[in-house]
């Protein structure tokens, strides 16, 4: 299950792990103008883990999702 809401600087997604155990702490994924923030509480610590990305990272991460073991770089057509 997910929720996204659209704030005033941002678009947050939120990813709940449903299913059978052992379950994960929620996941948020904050989409600003120039990058994209994902946090998830670390039950051990009892503090919030947070990554950054680029939409350059994004768009990869993307991509990869969908393609075989290996190493690639994408292109985009530029007129």
């Amino acid at each position: 299950m997910f929720s996204i809401e659209h704030d005033f600087d941002c678009t947050t997604v939120t990813l709940l792990d449903e299913g059978v155990t052992p379950l994960q702490e929620d996941i948020t994924l904050n989409a600003f103008a120039e990058c994209v923030t994902i946090e998830q509480l670390d039950a051990r610590t009892d503090q919030v883990q947070k990554i950054t990305l680029s939409y350059t990272q994004v768009r990869d991460l993307a991509a990869a999702l969908d393609l075989p073991e290996g190493v690639y770089r994408l292109v985009t057509d530029k007129p």
